[in-house]
């Protein structure tokens, strides 16, 4: 067997996937396209590194939800081995001011003029049939 036959997505549905490869989460979208751009049958371990760690940049570099270090786990039969971080792509810088805010900071009008939940109704409906 190749060794992308192996490669399994598991969805937080519990569906399964076998594919050569596979990206999830938040920069999925440009991790794919790093993957659809540089992937390539018989790539040794450095190569798919490399690969993997292009593709997480993509999505951390293009998506404000996905953290700022690339960590890999290299998985084989019989052992599992873990680089974190991989790289750090955007250092965290510190804070250079105070963020806490009195209570009354925020004028809110008054409290009858938010609608509840409740009080809305349905008044035009279209059911969709999916073939």
């Amino acid at each position: 067997k190749q060794w992308y036959q192996r490669r399994v997505a598991i969805t937080a549905g519990g569906s399964t996937d076998k594919l050569p490869y596979v990206t999830m989460g938040s920069g999925s979208l440009a991790a794919m396209s790093v993957f659809e751009d540089g992937y390539k049958v018989g790539m040794n371990e450095e190569e798919a590194k490399k690969l993997v760690r292009d593709a997480i940049r993509a999505g951390i570099v293009n998506d404000l939800g996905s953290g700022s270090n690339v960590d890999i786990t290299v998985i084989k039969q019989g052992s599992v081995q873990q680089f974190r971080p991989y790289e750090v792509i955007c250092k965290k810088s510190e804070r250079q001011g105070d963020y806490t805010f009195p209570a009354g900071t925020t004028a809110v009008k008054s409290s009858h003029d938010m609608v509840p939940f409740s009080a809305l109704r349905v008044t035009d409906e279209e059911v969709m049939e999916i073939s």
